[in-house]
């Protein structure tokens, strides 16, 4: 499998590449996807049209005074207007890397990094945060380290 390009979080005014990526809906009245003739694939945007994107599109995304939003997309998909959109259609765990990594797993969502700051959001709306140290064990053995990161709740 081919490793796949990141989405974008603006978080405390910096851009992340995110270690998941967060779902689009399409029939958001603001988000329209684009048809062949508006499709420019080798000027647009020529990654999302390849091996390493297959949702064929990329979505920068920020936390803002308590909200996720939806502030710019390419490829398959533009945005109506230059507002962000608040992605109240999403509820779930983001984890956001911090510091360095330090175990890569191919296609690089799976990854550990140093530090994470886990946000728990609920309808586009931030309800708790934390952070994490990855520097400090928490399992006992190598399958518990793994079942931590894949659910994303991480007790939650």
């Amino acid at each position: 499998m081919t490793a796949q390009v990141c989405e974008r979080l603006i978080f405390n005014g910096e851009i992340i590449p995110m270690t998941f990526r967060l779902q689009l809906l399409e029939q958001k009245p603001k988000v329209m996807k684009l048809n062949d003739q508006d499709i420019n694939i080798d000027n647009d945007s020529p990654l999302t049209f390849s091996t390493t994107c297959w949702r064929f599109h990329v979505g920068t995304w920020e936390i803002k005074n308590g909200q996720l939003y939806l502030v710019d997309i390419f490829g398959l998909y533009k945005m109506l207007g230059k507002a962000a959109i608040p992605a109240n259609w999403f509820s779930g765990v983001i984890k956001i890397p911090q510091g360095k990594l330090l175990r890569y797993v191919h296609m690089g969502f799976g990854s550990v990094y140093e530090q994470e700051i886990h946000v728990k959001i609920k309808n586009g709306k931030v309800i708790q945060s934390r952070a994490i140290d990855n520097l400090q064990p928490r399992c006992s053995s190598l399958d518990d380290c793994e079942n931590l990161y894949d659910h994303g709740d991480n007790g939650w």
